[in-house]
């Protein structure tokens, strides 16, 4: 018989369930399904402010309109009359290099940049040196700069909730050197955005790079999942989709702070 081949994964066994070690049935009745996510992913629980950071992580990118690749290529799937999984298939496969795929590239700069930073430097020195390479190599520098957004409220906040959880160590300080230094450089201001404030918690909280961009994915499903559904439930199949002619129709701004 073939050595068996090995998982860390996952225990199954009659009338047990476990993950990483720990029963489902008592993750069920402890644990929010961010905790549940980076368990699985990391291979442990997350404290408790690192819980708070996973989860706001996994808001910030739910959604963005009608406008961005993937949802679209999954209305139009949806509108051509495929079912829910295979339009969802068409939107997660339309997040690449260009759409949702910066989240590993920044974390790549941040973690160049900071090994490029002394004991004895500030993040700035680092920051010069990295944007200078990028420059001279005529790269675009990952997770900064927004099409729509001159200060990215997903970015803002992300870091907000970093600094007041403890969290914001040398990749918060780089991401935020970069971003100032490449004001001073270049003249514009391409805000750290929303991959750029991701990577840079991801990186703080020891995520592998090569799960940076699978955060977005994850954040993303539900929005997909609305917006095929609206599609098949609202709208005429095989119709003429035009972004720009979108009109939202959805309830008023809603504050938080107004529920009880």
């Amino acid at each position: 018989m073939d050595e068996a081949w090995k998982t860390a994964i996952s225990d199954i066994a009659p009338n047990e369930i476990r993950i990483r070690g720990y029963e489902v049935k008592d993750l069920m009745a402890q644990v929010s399904f961010a905790d549940a996510v980076f368990l699985t992913l990391i291979g442990r629980l997350p404290d408790l402010s690192e819980s708070k950071l996973v989860n706001a992580i996994l808001v910030s990118s739910i959604d963005h309109g009608v406008t961005p690749p993937s949802v679209l290529a999954a209305i139009h799937s949806a509108s051509t009359g495929a079912p829910m999984n295979a339009a969802l298939a068409a939107g997660i496969l339309s997040i690449n290099r260009h759409h949702g795929g910066a989240i590993e590239n920044c974390m790549n700069l941040l973690d160049e940049a900071v090994q490029l930073q002394s004991d004895a430097d500030s993040p700035d020195a680092a920051a010069l040196e990295i944007i200078q390479q990028y420059r001279s190599a005529k790269k675009r520098l990952p997770g900064f700069g927004h099409r729509l957004h001159t200060a990215d409220p997903r970015s803002v906040q992300l870091m907000q909730l970093t600094e007041s959880n403890g969290k914001a160590g040398r990749f918060v300080q780089m991401a935020r050197a970069i971003e100032s230094t490449l004001k001073k450089e270049t003249g514009k201001h391409l805000p750290l955005n929303v991959d750029g404030a991701i990577a840079s918690v991801l990186l703080e909280l020891g995520v592998p790079k090569t799960l940076g961009n699978l955060f977005f994915i994850l954040s993303r499903v539900p929005g997909l999942i609305a917006h095929i559904h609206e599609e098949q439930a609202r709208q005429k199949p095989m119709r003429k989709i035009v972004p720009g002619e979108c009109e939202y129709d959805g309830p008023g701004p809603i504050s938080l702070d107004m529920e009880d």
